[in-house]
């Protein structure tokens, strides 16, 4: 029963870290640094490390999940 929970938890926690992880990269390549009008509205704001947290900080803990899934599999198993 465990192994087939942590399977799903896997199954539906893989597309979502990978989708954060995606939007904070994006995030990060779209923000105008030199202007604060452009990210004073957004979710985080008015502070750039504030938007930066609340836009980019899912991303970083979902790219740590998804690393340490492929490091997983890539070590053999003691069985």
């Amino acid at each position: 029963m465990r192994r087939r929970t942590v399977r799903v938890a896997r199954t539906l926690l893989v597309p979502f870290a990978a989708f954060a992880l995606i939007r904070g990269l994006v995030e990060l390549a779209v923000i105008d640094y030199a202007d604060p009008a452009s990210y004073r509205q957004d979710w985080g704001g008015p502070s750039l490390l504030g938007v930066l947290a609340i836009h980019s900080g899912p991303g970083l803990v979902g790219g740590v999940y998804l690393l340490s899934i492929w490091r997983s599999r890539r070590k053999p198993s003691p069985d």
